[in-house]
């Protein structure tokens, strides 16, 4: 489905729920930049109602994010609060909100590689590509309502971590690395889940080869209706 597509769904969704509009008007582009502090690990949270999502790694501070939006009261709220050892950064598309129009909506958010993150992403309807591989991630939660989702987790990881994926009626297409251990397990209601490079052991898929790793990635999926496809090659 394409992005139009999906803009369409959710803004027909909106109108029908809220007595609020918002129509489209010149595009516009801002930029926020949160600098490192002294924080060990950070929680970031990515809640996106409808649009597309770009995640990387490589920041020199904690997050660079760039939003390209023309519907000005879809202007990304992003707060950030830390207690000196742990920090929470929030990046959430209001809600409320009709989209009349040709609507655009567009972030692209670069993390640091260095500090220790926990990543939780919200999608409503729309894209997303998530380059996660060089992070240094702790728990990565993916909850997709009729999104695409493509989440490239390949890397050298240093110490394990937990995938958590939430489909509705989207899809999600995870490339996970081939020189650590790997367990997936899917189960509720999952339209179809394509597995490639794993071998399965009772109801769950390991990186036969890489078991004895120090090293592990445990992902596990739960969802509606959606695609799902683990790909370790």
């Amino acid at each position: 489905m394409s992005m139009k597509i999906y803009l369409g769904l959710i803004a027909a969704s909106l109108i029908l729920t809220s007595c609020e509009s918002a129509p489209a008007g010149p595009t516009q582009h801002e930029s926020t930049h949160i600098d490192l502090d002294k924080s060990e690990q950070t929680r970031v949270e990515l809640k996106m109602g409808a649009g597309e999502l770009n995640v990387d790694g490589g920041a020199a501070t904690l997050a660079d994010a760039d939003f390209t939006f023309n519907v000005p009261a879809w202007k990304p709220r992003v707060e950030y609060h830390s207690t000196g050892l742990r920090g929470d950064l929030v990046i959430a598309q209001p809600e409320g909100i009709n989209g009349m129009g040709n609507t655009e909506y567009r972030w692209d958010v670069k993390l640091n590689d260095g500090v220790l993150m926990d990543l939780v992403t919200h999608l409503g309807a729309g894209e997303a590509r998530m380059n996660l591989g060089s992070l240094s991630l702790r728990n990565v939660e993916l909850n997709i309502g009729a999104g695409e989702v493509k989440m490239d987790l390949r890397g050298n990881p240093k110490r394990s971590y937990d995938v958590r994926i939430n489909g509705g009626v989207g899809e999600a297409t995870v490339q996970l690395p081939r020189n650590v251990a790997i367990e997936a397990t899917a189960q509720g209601g999952i339209g179809g889940v394509d597995v490639r490079g794993l071998e399965e052991r009772n109801g769950r898929w390991v990186n036969a080869s890489q078991e004895n790793s120090p090293v592990k990635i445990h992902i596990d999926v739960k969802g509606g209706v959606g695609q799902i496809n683990l790909i370790a090659e």
